[in-house]
């Protein structure tokens, strides 16, 4: 048996946590990632009382799933952001928003990353998977150049923000992994190199890695588990589609929504994008990566149960164990069967 094959339920929290356990079981699952929104994990409730942490493992394991991982991708989002009315939207907690001031919205959001890092360990988890925000995403493209003292601060914000907050991570005996994305202060390889320069290397801080939100950006997804194997702390399994030819909207989307035909890439449900699974566990298995293989299910035009079902079929198939011979050994005679 490879890696366990795990759901997020962070698509699914229309649904009660009992609901969507039973519904992960059915697909196949053997255990899931509790999104920290809709009923499946309040985190000011989890760091304080312990019955209900507990209750977060055994629900699942009522239908004989486990629990590897919580992710609060959601109010970490607000840490380092320009905050806006968007944000309001994704506050699902109630606890965030306030009055919207910008800055006292960042301080909040970092208050619930510090309250989702005890929930974790009353749970009974390692890891916690997000966001980050970032104050510099919108210079990404941008005319008059940006100065680079510009992005030095933005760096500098970073670490002043999630410091203290990892710092509790750090107490508590749990890692934050980043999932590496467009609008996170990590993007690409060379965004990810810098935001670990820019916690001094802290081993606190890691990644959730997702090969989905590399591939259409023309980054090398395979490379990066080399770079950084010893910092991917959780694997996403998710897929996308990149056109090999052009299109009507180029990789900034053009202002139009996911699904519409013009756009140049789009998510899609497992083994149907443009992803390369099979160079993925094999470099997973090389930086000796044994946690779960999380399916996070997005696809716009399909049923998300036949997906999701589909999805775990998939990730059984193309996972498989690093080998402990070499292939050819048993060419020497003193290996040989006598």
């Amino acid at each position: 048996m490879g890696r366990p094959v795990t759901l997020f339920t962070g698509q699914w929290a229309d649904l009660k946590l009992e609901t969507m356990c039973e519904k992960a079981k059915a697909f196949g699952y053997e255990g899931i990632e509790l999104a920290c929104w809709g009923d499946h994990v309040d985190v000011a409730r989890a760091a304080t009382d312990l019955a209900y942490a507990k209750s977060r493992k055994e629900i699942p394991a009522k239908h004989g799933l486990k629990v590897y991982a919580i992710s609060n991708h959601l109010a970490g989002q607000c840490v380092c952001d320009e905050i806006d009315a968007r944000h309001k939207s994704i506050d699902t907690s109630g606890r965030i928003w306030g009055d919207g001031n910008p800055e006292g919205v960042r301080k909040r959001a970092a208050e619930e990353m510090i309250l989702t890092a005890r929930a974790a360990k009353n749970i009974g988890v390692s890891v916690v998977n997000g966001f980050t925000g970032s104050s510099i995403w919108k210079y990404l493209y941008s005319f008059p150049p940006v100065p680079n003292d510009w992005i030095d601060a933005g760096y500098n914000d970073f670490a002043a923000r999630w410091n203290p907050i990892l710092d509790v991570f750090d107490e508590c005996g749990v890692k934050f992994a980043l999932e590496v994305h467009p609008t996170e202060i990590a993007f690409d390889v060379a965004s990810a190199e810098r935001a670990v320069a820019a916690l001094n290397g802290r081993k606190a801080f890691g990644f959730n890695y997702d090969p989905s939100h590399f591939v259409y950006q023309n980054v090398d997804y395979v490379k990066f588990i080399r770079k950084f194997g010893d910092r991917i702390y959780h694997v996403h399994m998710k897929d996308a589609y990149s056109s090999p030819t052009p299109t009507e909207a180029g990789v900034f989307g053009g202002h139009i929504t996911f699904g519409d035909y013009r756009r140049s890439w789009d998510f899609r449900s497992l083994g149907r994008g443009s992803v390369n699974f099979e160079e993925i566990i094999r470099a997973l298995n090389d930086v000796g990566y044994a946690g779960p293989l999380s399916v996070e299910w997005e696809d716009g035009k399909m049923d998300r149960e036949q997906g999701a079902a589909e999805a775990c079929a998939f990730v059984k198939k193309v996972d498989f164990k690093s080998s402990n011979i070499v292939f050819d050994a048993q060419f020497d005679k003193e290996k040989q069967a006598k």
